[in-house]
C-alpha cells in the first residue's frame, strides 16, 4: 500500500488534486511551461517587493528556489511500511516527499505553502507525484500504492486522467495497485457529483480510500455515500487509546460499521507496543506508526521482532512481557547502515532527515565495523571549516571503531551485565545487533533500562510469589489475544485431588514444595514459544497449548507427576496407597495419595465470544476430569 501523506506531502488547506491533469492551460504532464509561469510570477510580485522591502525581497528569493526545485526536480521520496496486522507480513507503503536538505522549503508544508502562495501547487504536486511513483517501481515495493486526492480535486472540471494512466504504464504501475484516498480539506457537499467521480475511477480499476476519519468535516456522511474499500482512522483516536475508554470505544464502532460494509480499516499513528496490542486485538486489518517502523528512503521489508512476534499471524504469539527470558531481539530498532566509505556530509543528512536516530552503524559486508555518535559528528560539522574539510571524506574519521555488538539471541540479563562493565560511553551510544554476525539494527540504553523496568514491575504485579508464573492478569489477558486473533488453542486447567488433606497432615511447608513441584512439571512440557503456563492461585494452574501434540504432552505430565509425588509420602502411606486423617468428629477417614486432575477444552475460531465462557468451559471440563480416579485427562472435544 502507498500513500502520499495529508500531512506530509500537502498543506491541506491548498492541495488540489493530482489527477487534475490540466488546471491551466499552459501545462501539460510532460512539458510545462515553466519559463512563462516564473516571468509571469516574478513580474507580478516586483510592486509587492518595492513595497515591503526585505519582506518582498525574502518572497522573491523563496519564487525562485521553488522554480528552481520544480525545474530540476530537486525532491525526494521517503517510504514508511503498512502493515497487514492479521498475517504480520508488510501490505505496502506510504510514500512522503521532502525538499532539498538545507533549504527553507525541505518541509513539505512549507513547500506546499510556498506553492501555493506562487500559484505552482499543480507543479509541485505532478512533479511530488512523478517522484514518488518512479522511485517506488525503481524500488520495486510490494503492495499498493496510495494517492492522496482532495474530494474538490476529484470532481475538478477539465481533469485529464488519460495521462495519468499512459504515464503509468509507461513505468509499469497497474491501476489496480492505485488506491485514490480522499482527504477532506473543507466541507463537501455535491455529494452526488463526488460519487459519480469516484465510479468513474474505479471503472478505469482504481480503489478508493477514506483518510483520516474522525478529523475532517463530514467522514461519516462521506463514507456512508462513497463505500471505499478502505477507510484510515486519524492517529488521535490511536495514540492512547490502551488507557482511554472513549477512544476505545470510537475506534471499536469504526471496525464493527467497517465489517458491516465490506471495508477494512487503517489505523495510523501507532507508536507504541501497548497501541498496537490493543489494534490488533480489536481485529483491526492494516496499521503504521513509528513503532512498527520510520519513514525511510529504502524502506525495510520485514519487521521489528517485537511487532513481529505481537502479529504471529493464525497463531497468536504469547505476549513479549509474558516471556521470562527476553532477549536483545526484543530491542531491535532497524536503522539504516552505511558503509566505511560514505561521505561524512551523506551521514549528516541522514541524521538530518531523522532527530530520533542517535547512532548509525557502518557496515562492511554485512558485518558492523563501526558506529557514529550522531552528537560527536554534528559537533564536528559546526566547528569552522571541518564540514568543508571532511563532508566528501569517508565517515570512518567520525566512528567508534569498537562499538558494543551482540547477538540478538543474548538474554537482557547479560545483555545488562555486559553494558555495566563495558566503557561507559556504550550506554549513550547504543548497541549493535547481530544473527551470526551479519548487522540486523540497533539497540539503545533508553530502551534496555525501560525494558529491565518493565520486567520488575510486571514480575512483582502479576507473578504467583510461590511459583513465578504468570498470574490471574496474565493469563486473562492471553486468552483474550488467543480469541482476538482467530486462533486455535487448548485450555488445560490442572487441579491437584486431595490436597487439603496431605496439607492438613504433612504441613503447609511441604504443600508448598508439591504446589513447587507441580510448577515444574507442567512448565517441563510445555513448548515455551507456543504455550504458556500461569498459575491460578493455591493448587489450580492453567495450560493455553498451541502445541500440535499438547495430548501426548498431558499424558507425559500425568505421568511425570506420578512418580515424582510418591517422595511426599511416608513408606506406609506409599505401601496402602493413601494417608489418614480424622475430621471433625473425630471419625478416621482415609484419602488416596495426592493426584493431578486435568480438564481440556479444545478451543476453535469463534467457538467462543468472551473470556468468560472459555473460562466456565475449562472448569467443567476440569470438575469431569476429577470425577475420575487418580491422575487422570479429561477432554471436552465440543462441536460449536
Amino acid at each position: 500500500m502507498f500513500s502520499v501523506s495529508n500531512r506530509d506531502l500537502f498543506n491541506k488547506g491548498s492541495r488540489r488534486g493530482i489527477f487534475a491533469e490540466n488546471e491551466h492551460p499552459t501545462l501539460s504532464i510532460g512539458n510545462v511551461s515553466y519559463k512563462k509561469r516564473r516571468a509571469a510570477a516574478l513580474g507580478n510580485a516586483a510592486p509587492t517587493a518595492e513595497k515591503s522591502g526585505t519582506v518582498g525581497v525574502e518572497a522573491l528569493a523563496v519564487r525562485a528556489h521553488l522554480h528552481e526545485i520544480v525545474e530540476k526536480r530537486l525532491l525526494s521520496a521517503l517510504f514508511q511500511p503498512i502493515v497487514d496486522l492479521h498475517s504480520g507480513r508488510i501490505f505496502g507503503f506510504e510514500g512522503l516527499i521532502r525538499g532539498p536538505s538545507d533549504s527553507p522549503l525541505h518541509a513539505p508544508v512549507s513547500l506546499f505553502r510556498a506553492a501555493q502562495l506562487n500559484q505552482l501547487s499543480v507543479e509541485v504536486e505532478h512533479l511530488c507525484r512523478r517522484v514518488v511513483l518512479e522511485r517506488y517501481a525503481e524500488l520495486a515495493l510490494p503492495g499498493k500504492l496510495f494517492l492522496n486526492v482532495s474530494p474538490e480535486c476529484l470532481i475538478q472540471h477539465g481533469a485529464r486522467s488519460g495521462e495519468t494512466l499512459a504515464y503509468m504504464a509507461r513505468i509499469g504501475i497497474e491501476p489496480e495497485q492505485v488506491i485514490i484516498e480522499l482527504t477532506e480539506s473543507q466541507p463537501t457537499y455535491d455529494y452526488d457529483l463526488l460519487r459519480k467521480a469516484v465510479e468513474h475511477y474505479r471503472n478505469m480499476g482504481f480503489s478508493i480510500a477514506m483518510d483520516d476519519l474522525g478529523e475532517g468535516f463530514s467522514g461519516l456522511r462521506l463514507w456512508s455515500e462513497l463505500r471505499p474499500e478502505y477507510v484510515k482512522i486519524d492517529m488521535h483516536f490511536v495514540q492512547g487509546i490502551p488507557n482511554d475508554p472513549v477512544k476505545l470505544q470510537f475506534v471499536r464502532s469504526i471496525q464493527e460499521i467497517a465489517e458491516k460494509s465490506d471495508c477494512l480499516v487503517i489505523a495510523e499513528g501507532i507508536e507504541t507496543q501497548a497501541e498496537l496490542v490493543q489494534i490488533h486485538n480489536l481485529n483491526i486489518a492494516y496499521g503504521q506508526g513509528y513503532h512498527i517502523a520510520r519513514p525511510n528512503p529504502a524502506p525495510t521489508t520485514t519487521l521489528p521482532a517485537e511487532v513481529a512476534k505481537t502479529l504471529g499471524g493464525k497463531k497468536a504469539q504469547r505476549d513479549p512481557d509474558d516471556d521470562k527470558h527476553p532477549t536483545a531481539a526484543k530491542l531491535l530498532r532497524k536503522v539504516t547502515s552505511v558503509t566505511p566509505e560514505t561521505p561524512n556530509e551523506v551521514v549528516y543528512e541522514i541524521f538530518n532527515e531523522d532527530p530520533e536516530i542517535h547512532a548509525l552503524p557502518v557496515v562492511d559486508g554485512g558485518r558492523p565495523v563501526g558506529l557514529i555518535n550522531r552528537y560527536k559528528l554534528i559537533d564536528g560539522f559546526t566547528r569552522p571549516f571541518r564540514r568543508e574539510l571532511y563532508g566528501k571524506k569517508p565517515c570512518a574519521k567520525f566512528m567508534d571503531p569498537a562499538p558494543l555488538v551482540v547477538e540478538k539471541d543474548i538474554s537482557i540479563q547479560e545483555l545488562s551485565n555486559r553494558i555495566v562493565e563495558a566503557e561507559t560511553h556504550h550506554l549513550s551510544n547504543g548497541f549493535i545487533i547481530t544473527d551470526n554476525g551479519q548487522y540486523l539494527g540497533l539497540g539503545t540504553g533508553h530502551d534496555l533500562v525501560r525494558e529491565i523496568t518493565d520486567m520488575q514491575i510486571n514480575a512483582a504485579r502479576y507473578a504467583n510469589p510461590l511459583t513465578l508464573l504468570p498470574g490471574n492478569v496474565p493469563i486473562d489477558e492471553h486468552i483474550e489475544r488467543l480469541l482476538q486473533s482467530h486462533s486455535r488453542f487448548c485450555v488445560c486447567y490442572c487441579d491437584l485431588d486431595h490436597f487439603k488433606p496431605f496439607n492438613d497432615v504433612y504441613g503447609y511447608h511441604r504443600g508448598d514444595e508439591v504446589i513447587q513441584l507441580t510448577a515444574k512439571v507442567l512448565s517441563g512440557f510445555c513448548d515455551p514459544t507456543q504455550d504458556f503456563i500461569g498459575h491460578v492461585g493455591g493448587d489450580d494452574f492453567i495450560i493455553l497449548f498451541q502445541s500440535a501434540d499438547w495430548e501426548s504432552r498431558c499424558q507425559n505430565i500425568l505421568t511425570m507427576f506420578g512418580e515424582c509425588i510418591l517422595n511426599f509420602f511416608s513408606n506406609e502411606d506409599r505401601e496402602r496407597g493413601g494417608y489418614v486423617t480424622e475430621d471433625r468428629q473425630g471419625k478416621k477417614v482415609f484419602h488416596p495419595l495426592t493426584s493431578l486432575s486435568l480438564g481440556v477444552v479444545k478451543v476453535e475460531p469463534g467457538q467462543f465470544r468472551s473470556l468468560h465462557q472459555v473460562a466456565a468451559a475449562a472448569a467443567e471440563a476440569k470438575k469431569q476430569a476429577k470425577k475420575i480416579p487418580g491422575n487422570a485427562l479429561f477432554v471436552e472435544r465440543r462441536e460449536g
